[in-house]
Order: C-alpha cells, then structure tokens, then sequence
C-alpha cells in the first residue's frame, strides 16, 4: 500500500490546523491511572503569558533564565556550570597539548574531537557501591573548516593535511571522569579512554552482514567495515553498551552517484547527484565513489559500542536498519525484550520501532551482546483518532517481495526508507530525539520542523503547514506493552510564540515570555520524570538554543521553563543526568557558528585571545548539591 498522497488535495479541501485538532481527541488514560490532573494548553490568544517566574502548578523549582543572545553559558541562580572537557583536550594518556595553529592528524586522534553531540553517562560502581565516577562516551557529529583553522577555509578549500585533522575529528571520544570538591575531572590513566574515529576497524551483524551489496574494494566479503561518522544522537543499553547513530551520512561522498548501480538507494537517502564540497573522497578511496561505489551503503547504522572494553570492536548492528538515524531510544520490555525507538530526520522521513526476539539477561552480560541482531523492526503510522499503527519491515509481508525489488530482509535494511513509502507510514516533520519516560512508561517524541509542508500535507501528527518552530508527540504504549502493534498518541506541545497567532504555538497557560521554545531536538528525563528538552534553531529569531524543562503529568503539565542558555551560535544537545540527578551533563555544539576562526562571534569556553571557540561538555550542578530542577 503507498503512503497518504496529501499532494493531490486542493488546497481549499484540505483540513485546516483547527479542523486537524478537532479531529484528534486527547486521552489521559495513563494520567488517569496516576490520578493527576489533565492538562490545561493555551492556544494563541486565550491568555496573555504569566510574568511569574515559577508557576504554582510546576514541580520545577530554579528561577527561569531570561531569553537573550551573548558570548556566555547562563544556568539559574544558585548553579554553576563546569566545563567537563573541551576540542583538543587529551582523551589518551600521550596526547599534545592542543595547539589550533600547528593541528596534526596525530594529534587529533589521541584529542577530544570535535562538535560533540550525544553523551552517555555510564556510573562505575566500586564493590557494588556508587563511587562519584563514570564512564563518558561522546559522539562527535561534525566538523567546521571555517572555526577549526586559520584563516578560515570551507571545506573543499582543506588540504590534504587538514582533511586528515577533520577525519581524525569526527567519531566518538571516551574517557572515565571522577567527581571531587572541585567538580568532575578526567581520569588521565583511565583504561577505557579510547577515541573512535571514521579509520577504526568496524563489523557488521544483522541481516545486511555479508550481502554482495555490502562488499566494496576495503570489505570484500561485506562483513567488515571502517569507522563511523556523522555520529548524532544515540542511547544506552541495559548491558551497559552505547548505541551511536550515524546520521547525515550523505554529506560525506565525493563524486556522482548517476549511472551507479545504487543510483536510486542513494537519491531516495538524500544524496545530490554530483557531491564535491567536502574532500574526503579526494585523498581518501573510502568515500570516493568513483573508487569506491558501494561504499554508502556502509554507513547510516546503529553501532554498538562497548565503552567499558577498549580493545573491543564496534559493531554495526544492520538489523534496526539504515536511514539518516538521529537517535536511539531504548527500553527494556514488561516481558524482557529490549526496544529501540529512532527517528530518521530528515523532512517527511519516519519513525522506526525495533523489538528484539529474545529477553534481556541480566545475570549474564555477554549474552546480551547479540539481542539486537535478531527481531522485529517496523515503522510508524499516526492516524487521525489518536492510534499510531506498528507496520512490520519484514521480508515476504506485504508489498516487501521481489516484484518491488526486495529479495531478502538485507534488503530491507539496506532500502529502509523505500520499504517505509511502500508501507503507509505517516511522514513526520523531522523526527529526532525519542525517549521513554521512567515514570510513565509514555514515549516522547521530538520533531524539530518542517518549513516545507505544505497546507494540503497536514495531517493529525503533523497539524501545521510552513511548520518552521516543530512540535512534541507523546505516545502511550496500551499497559506499558511497548511491543504492541497499536498505541494511543497526542499532541504534547506545539512550539513557538504563543503570543504570535500565526505561529499557532500550544503550551501550559501558565507559560511565561521566556519560557516557550522552538525547534525541540533532543531530550532527557530526571527521575521524577520531568522532561528535558533542547533545541536546534532559536538563533534564527534573534536569541540562543538552550534547554528547557517542565513536568509530564500533574497540573504543570507542559509547563516549560528556560533552563540554560547557550553561547551564541551554540546549540545545546546530549542533556543526561547523573543517577542521583545532582548533575547534568550536555554538550555544547559549534559555539560562534556563523563566523570565523580568526574573528569569532564568541570565544567560548576559554576567552583566550590566541583561542578560537570550543564545542565542549559542561556538567551543570546546584552549588548546594541539591537535586537538579528541584
């Protein structure tokens, strides 16, 4: 079956944004079952922001920040922030100091890379008994020429010797951090720390290891592979690995894909016919397709890490299927089984759920290594009267046969957004960060916007035309069985200026001036279950991304308040709390993005005058040592 064809719709039939809500009836069964109060949303015009600065009805209990846009990190009153470890910092015991004029492949590779993303925090237990360490695993996404050397060249402009330093920037840092009066330290001799980079020998698992579409001129039966990059969001396993999202992938291939045998696998992932901009391809086989014309296919993965081994190699696990992964949410099951729930964001891209065959074991870490090679990956569809509808990715079902070009589940995996469009799943405004709540056991889904759709595309789950400022889904697995093939959904937030009607905007009424917020990217969850969200966008309209929290459930309820402000050009990502949630953790991204290395908007985090800005960790704390938020 194809997807809802909205395109063929006239403009004046198509259901406007009221009629879309109308439709879509919001349920409380969960709430109901906790015995909180419904939630009370404010529509543009209803009522005027409140001025104070904590709403009676919220649990949350920091003093809101103000909105604005300058060269600082800004937490509340009574927090301080902490620069964890910054770009260039050492990782391995032997690295250089970091010197941003005299950069070196060499170097770089034993240094934090750049523009970290996702963290996970992994505590070390000493005898059992929590011991103010852990391990921090961090995904290093991209990279920016014009901030990271003198002189400021794009991309196409770097040299061969550059183009070494920005590989070698990309990938995955890991160090072990120890927590004293002063805060968290590096562990220097720490026997985890490792950096994984885009050279690191890799394999494949799953359904697409060794299918003769995998094989290339480096991996000649397809089962092996080289590094990882793009790295974005990502999640944690209850056995203790990170999962790391290979994302905009796309961007990363020098040459033309026309004439290719996987011509239209890589039109439909996002590839522009002719790719030159970036220089990879030129010094390097692996991502020049003329050399090297199955190569693509190697990335756009989940791979599983083991943070705790550093001999340990990474494996690309094919069966939760390739796309432009943003993330990878996960949960273990009321029966065992582990759950995966990722975005592929990309505008009018899909939803995934994987659900494994066999049970988590908790008494026996390495039999827990294979789970996600084996079971059921499928994709959503949101339907007007609240149900969101599981469609099976399987070989052999429906319309995933060989007279549609699938012969087998490899090539499945492989053209995952081709089986998605066959399978009436519901295109989605950029779907990004997904994470289950403890608490609850509901599933919030971030989308960060869709300036593109059109009025005639507007569905149920995706309600606003031109949607420049994104939206919150939450979803409602029936009994807490997030293997079910049926949920309930609604509408958490609507982001945007609730005081401009033509943002359309929904939130709690008690809202204040600063603490709506736009373009939801990636979110976290405190241990009462309270939402965490950053965002990707703000700078646009004139002040910084940060992040911003509010409770679930209860009468504050959507109530988000501004938490942290980002230095400008910054955007916040990564947030995850310690596990007594007295710190939290997130990455700052390509702080003074938009200028140059030599005359930079900020020079963020060191304010040195012969430094350029540094994407960097901060741990966010109360200076009491109190519990974050409350």
């Amino acid at each position: 079956m194809c997807p809802t064809n909205y395109d063929s719709a006239s403009p004046i039939d198509a259901p406007t944004f009221e009629q879309i809500l109308t439709l879509h009836v919001p349920r409380r069964q969960v709430l109901q079952v906790l015995g909180v109060a419904a939630l009370s949303l404010r529509a543009p015009g209803l009522r005027s922001a409140a001025t104070e600065s904590v709403y009676p009805g919220s649990s949350l209990g920091f003093k809101e920040l103000r909105r604005g846009l300058d060269e600082q990190l800004h937490v509340p009153a009574g927090y301080r922030a902490q620069v964890v470890i910054r770009w260039g910092d050492p990782v391995l015991p032997n690295a250089p100091a970091f010197d941003p004029t005299r950069q070196t492949a060499d170097a770089q590779q034993l240094q934090f890379g750049y523009n970290n993303d996702y963290l996970a925090f992994l505590p070390v237990a000493v005898g059992g008994v929590a011991s103010g360490r852990g391990v921090l695993v961090v995904n290093h996404e991209y990279t920016n020429p014009r901030l990271m050397f003198p002189r400021s060249p794009a991309y196409h402009q770097l040299s061969a010797e550059q183009t070494a330093v920005d590989i070698m920037a990309h990938g995955m840092s890991i160090v072990e951090i120890r927590q004293n009066a002063g805060g968290w330290k590096r562990v220097p001799e720490s026997r985890v720390s490792r950096r994984i980079t885009p050279l690191t020998r890799m394999r494949f698992s799953g359904p697409a290891a060794g299918h003769d579409r995998m094989r290339t001129v480096y991996s000649r039966h397809g089962l092996q592979t080289q590094g990882t990059f793009a790295n974005c969001a990502g999640g944690v396993t209850p056995w203790g690995t990170v999962l790391t999202a290979e994302e905009n992938v796309q961007q990363y291939f020098y040459g033309d894909i026309r004439g290719l045998a996987e011509e239209e696998n890589y039109r439909r992932f996002g590839f522009r016919p002719v790719t030159l901009e970036l220089n990879w391809g030129r010094y390097y086989h692996q991502w020049n397709l003329a050399e090297n014309p199955n190569a693509p296919l190697h990335a756009g993965w989940i791979v599983e890490v083991d943070p705790y081994d550093s001999m340990s190699t990474p494996v690309k696990r094919t069966a939760l299927g390739r796309c432009r992964h943003e993330g990878c949410g996960v949960w273990r099951n009321q029966d065992g089984r582990i759950v995966c729930y990722m975005g592929d964001d990309q505008e009018y891209e899909y939803i995934y759920r994987f659900v494994t065959r066999n049970r988590y074991r908790p008494d026996n870490r390495a039999a827990n290594f294979d789970l996600l090679d084996e079971g059921e990956l499928s994709v959503a569809e949101f339907t007007p009267d609240g149900k969101l509808v599981w469609h099976p990715l399987v070989y052999g079902l429906g319309p995933l046969v060989k007279n549609n070009g699938f012969n087998n589940q490899g090539d499945v995996v492989i053209d995952l957004r081709k089986a998605a469009d066959l399978m009436n799943a519901t295109r989605m405004d950029r779907p990004e960060g997904m994470e289950v709540n403890p608490v609850t056991g509901t599933v919030f889904v971030m989308l960060t916007g869709n300036a593109m759709r059109q009025r005639a595309e507007q569905d149920a789950a995706n309600p606003r035309s031109r949607n420049h400022f994104g939206h919150v889904l939450e979803l409602t697995p029936p009994g807490g069985d997030h293997s079910a093939s049926i949920y309930d959904w609604e509408l958490f937030i609507l982001a945007g200026d609730p005081n401009t009607a033509p943002h359309r905007a929904q939130y709690h009424e008690g809202t204040t001036e600063h603490g709506w917020l736009v373009n939801p990217d990636n979110c976290t969850f405190d241990n009462r279950g309270r939402l965490w969200m950053t965002t990707d966008g703000a700078n646009v309209l004139g002040f910084a991304d940060g992040i911003w929290a509010c409770d679930v459930f209860g009468a504050g309820r959507a109530l988000t308040r501004h938490f942290l402000r980002a230095p400008i050009g910054g955007e916040v990502s990564g947030p995850r709390f310690s596990p007594d949630n007295a710190t939290l953790f997130c990455s700052i991204q390509h702080p003074a993005e938009g200028s140059t290395f030599d005359f930079p908007a900020t020079r963020w985090p060191d304010f040195r005058s012969n430094h350029p800005p540094r994407p960097a960790v901060v741990a966010i704390a109360r200076r009491d040592g109190g519990v974050v938020g409350s």
